[in-house]
């Protein structure tokens, strides 16, 4: 459902007082916060992917070339890349295999270990990258569809889960 067709009650809310209903109350709010995640994913994904597709760019292609961009020098071990954006080897194969194919990177050998493929971000992944993240910046970070104080506290309680779940170690 697109923000211009909403559904005229909220499904989830319907959803857990059918939880309710059905004798499974002391899990109803968990139900609740799960799909309401799940749905809010499938929002913000589809404005970014609305944002990205005319540059020919997904998320996950769109996250690897700025991983290579932050790099020190624009390039990274394959395995190091998988570990740094959370993903299988094979889905970063599979990513820098378009992009290699659309020439915003190159895969290198690795000067000192011969059995590690770097992968480097080309000058026009670099120019790429920096068009889409200002047109991110512009129409979706710029305006995530909460305000200030909802962007801050929707952050910290989704920082809390990820810990939690064993996405990262605090210092």
């Amino acid at each position: 459902m697109s923000p211009q067709n909403p559904l005229p009650e909220d499904p989830i809310a319907e959803a857990r007082r059918q939880w309710v209903a059905h004798g499974w109350g002391s899990v109803a709010d968990g139900m609740a916060a799960v799909t309401s995640v799940m749905r809010a994913h499938q929002i913000m994904l589809s404005r970014v992917e609305k944002v990205l597709r005319p540059h020919g760019l997904t998320f996950a292609r769109y996250e690897m070339l700025m991983l290579l961009v932050f790099a020190r020098n624009g390039a990274l071990p394959m395995n190091k890349a998988s570990a740094r954006l959370q993903v299988h080897p094979t889905s970063v194969t599979n990513v820098v295999d378009r992009l290699e194919a659309a020439g915003l990177v190159r895969r290198q050998p690795h000067p000192s270990d011969r059995r590690t493929t770097l992968v480097e971000v080309t000058d026009e992944g670099r120019r790429l990258a920096g068009v889409a993240t200002g047109r991110l910046n512009d129409v979706v970070f710029a305006e995530p569809g909460l305000t200030g104080p909802g962007v801050e506290q929707l952050v910290t309680v989704l920082t809390e889960l990820r810990r939690d779940a064993g996405d990262f170690v605090e210092p």
